[in-house]
């Protein structure tokens, strides 16, 4: 579906500060796939998801769009043209709405992205459906249609954002630490939602996370990240028979061996 080839990010390359952020990745996302993406902080995560979205451009290698079955060339495309098939979600639950706009509008600004080309205007019908589709959070925002956003609880402005981002239809969908600043309770309410939007409308996800147990418990792959380098990948079964103790131990191993990604043999 989505695919990185020989991907390289140098900042200020030739100068004292050089700094590379990402060498060497290859990468391939599959229809379907629910990616986790681990790593301490510097890692590369971020700067990873800002290629994919077309925040920035790598130094070196291409990126490949699987579209209808043809594969073309996006490396060059820029963030506003990515955002109409790539949807991303951020830690901040107030970046995902627009406070000052009542929730039903949020609402149909997402739906003209998902229907390009058609006018969309608030009627009763729509009105109608927005109210199902709220229902689906259990948070009682289908009654709050006039509300402006900035009304809302974080974790109700996250769980629409998260619902508006499945609305309209991405062919990938960035997770960047989205549960990162809710409480707990909040927390596991998206993450419920995360697995049920997921599963329901066969998504393709990549969720960056800092808590390891989310990493195991979600998806059907996951990707160890390490100075700019994917140091792990290991997908299935494999996976679905990690723990905790199998991960601290496999950084240990690859951080000591000091290998490469292009060195690294998976099991």
């Amino acid at each position: 579906m989505l695919r990185l080839e020989n991907i390289g990010i140098t900042f200020h390359a030739g100068t004292p500060d050089e700094n590379i952020a990402l060498k060497n990745i290859n990468l391939t996302i599959n229809k379907g796939d629910f990616i986790t993406v681990i790593g301490s902080n510097g890692a590369g995560k971020t700067t990873l998801y800002n290629l994919i979205s077309g925040t920035l451009s790598p130094t070196t290698g291409k990126i490949y769009l699987d579209d209808k079955g043809t594969e073309r060339d996006i490396t060059n495309d820029a963030e506003y043209k990515r955002a109409s098939y790539i949807g991303r979600i951020f830690q901040n639950p107030l970046l995902g709405t627009a406070g000052k706009m009542s929730l039903e509008d949020n609402m149909v600004i997402c739906r003209k992205k998902g229907w390009k080309g058609l006018k969309i205007s608030l009627n009763k019908k729509l009105r109608e459906e927005f109210k199902e589709q709220l229902k689906v959070l259990n948070m009682g925002l289908e009654n709050r249609l006039n509300d402006n956003v900035e009304q809302f609880s974080g974790g109700q402005r996250q769980a629409l954002t998260l619902l508006m981002a499945v609305m309209s239809k991405p062919a990938l969908l960035l997770l960047d630490e989205h549960t990162a600043a809710l409480d707990p309770a909040n927390a596991a309410l998206i993450m419920k939602l995360t697995r049920k939007f997921a599963e329901e409308y066969n998504l393709t996800v990549m969720m960056v996370t800092h808590n390891m147990q989310q990493a195991l418990d979600y998806g059907n792959r996951l990707l160890m990240m390490d100075g700019g380098e994917i140091i792990y990948d290991v997908n299935g079964e494999e996976k679905q028979k990690l723990t905790l103790d199998d991960l601290a131990q496999k950084f240990r191993e690859i951080k000591k061996s000091g290998m490469t990604n292009d060195q690294m043999v998976l099991q």
